[in-house]
C-alpha cells in the first residue's frame, strides 16, 4: 500500500515556509503542521543576546517540536493520513550548531538524538533558499516584532548553514526527494504561476514515489 505523503518545508528565517505549506495543504488536502515560534518565551531575549539565551531557546523549540511530531505520528501518519509541515525537526541541529558553545552543544546533541532517533522521517522535502537581500525584505514585510533585531550577519551565516545541511541531507538520504526553490526567482505568494510550478513538481514527485493524496 502506498505511504501517505509526509512533506516538510525547510529554509532560513523569513523565506516563506509557512505560506507555502498553507497553500500546498489546501491544494493537496494535507493536514498542516505549523511550528510554534512566537510562543517561545526566550525568543525575543535570544535575538537581543544570542550567546546568553541560546540554550534555553533551542531546548524549548526541541521539546515543543518533538511533542508536535509525536502527536502527528500517532494521529495522522500511523493512520495513513497525509501531512505537510513548515519545518523539519532536524532544523534544531542547524540552529544549535550555530548558536551554542561546545559544552552546551554536546548536551543538546545527546538530548536531540534521544528524542528524535526513532521519529518518522519525511518522504519529501521542499527547500526554499534565497539571497540575503530577499530574506531581509521578507522579514521586514512579515513584520514580526521579535525578528526586527536579527542581525544580517546571523542570517547570512544561517543561510549558508542551511545550504550545507541540505547538501549533506541529499547525500545521507538519497531516497528522499528534495525540491529546491529559489526565492529570488520565484514568488509563490504574489504570482500564481510560480505556485503552479511548485504544485506541479510536488505532484510529480508524489507519483514517482507512489505516495497517496486526494489530488
Amino acid at each position: 500500500m502506498p505511504e501517505a505523503p509526509f512533506i516538510t518545508i525547510e529554509g532560513p528565517i523569513g523565506i516563506g515556509k509557512t505560506s507555502l505549506a498553507e497553500k500546498l495543504s489546501v491544494h493537496f488536502d494535507l493536514h498542516l503542521l505549523k511550528e510554534i515560534v512566537e510562543e517561545n518565551p526566550f525568543l525575543e531575549k535570544f535575538y537581543d543576546n544570542i550567546e546568553e539565551w541560546s540554550f534555553q531557546t533551542e531546548m524549548f523549540f526541541l521539546c515543543n517540536r518533538f511533542k508536535q511530531l509525536e502527536d502527528i505520528e500517532q494521529n495522522y501518519l500511523n493512520r495513513k493520513k497525509a501531512v505537510i509541515a513548515d519545518y523539519h525537526i532536524s532544523k534544531n541541529m542547524i540552529f544549535a550548531k550555530r548558536t551554542l558553545k561546545p559544552d552546551k552543544f554536546s548536551k543538546y546533541k545527546q538530548t536531540y538524538h534521544i528524542l528524535t532517533d526513532d521519529m518518522p522521517v519525511p518522504n519529501m522535502m521542499i527547500y526554499l533558499h534565497a539571497s540575503l537581500d530577499t530574506i531581509l525584505k521578507r522579514i521586514r514585510l512579515r513584520g514580526r516584532h521579535v525578528e526586527q533585531n536579527i542581525k544580517a550577519s546571523y542570517l547570512a551565516q544561517l543561510a549558508q548553514d542551511y545550504e550545507d545541511y541540505m547538501n549533506e541531507f541529499e547525500v545521507l538520504h538519497p531516497d528522499i526527494p528534495v525540491i529546491r526553490i529559489n526565492g529570488d526567482e520565484m514568488d509563490f505568494v504574489q504570482h500564481q504561476e510560480d505556485l503552479d510550478k511548485i504544485i506541479g513538481l510536488v505532484r510529480q514527485h508524489m507519483r514517482n514515489h507512489k505516495t497517496v493524496s486526494k489530488q
